[in-house]
């Protein structure tokens, strides 16, 4: 069974920063394609980053530069670094694979105030 759960949201000022974390069992992380989306309130639930099990990221055009994904193989987890936070960065995010099907994290929620 698949499980992934997250942590590390929180609220933080703009500018700050901010680590989630991916925790996953019954999957093994470096051998699979893993992502980060986030849905803010009344918005759809978008594509923030991915790691390819070769180890090749992406990013939305609103966070490059300012957020990293990575993973450690020994924890079986990936990361979503977020530096230079803005209000609009606001949302609930979720960690996500596909394997056979799509598996989702209970999602953490990021709030950028001050």
């Amino acid at each position: 069974q698949v499980q992934l759960v997250e942590s590390g949201g929180g609220l933080v000022q703009p500018g700050g920063s901010l680590r989630l974390s991916c925790a996953a069992s019954g999957i093994i992380v470096r051998l699979s394609a893993m992502n980060w989306y986030r849905q803010a309130p009344g918005k759809q639930r978008e594509l923030v980053a991915s790691v390819s099990s070769g180890g090749n990221t992406n990013y939305a055009d609103s966070v490059k530069g300012r957020f990293t994904i990575s993973r450690d193989n020994a924890k079986n987890t990936v990361y979503l670094q977020m530096n230079s936070l803005k209000s609009e960065d606001t949302a609930v995010y979720y960690c996500n694979c596909n394997v056979g099907r799509s598996f989702w994290g209970q999602g953490t929620q990021v709030t950028v105030s001050s």
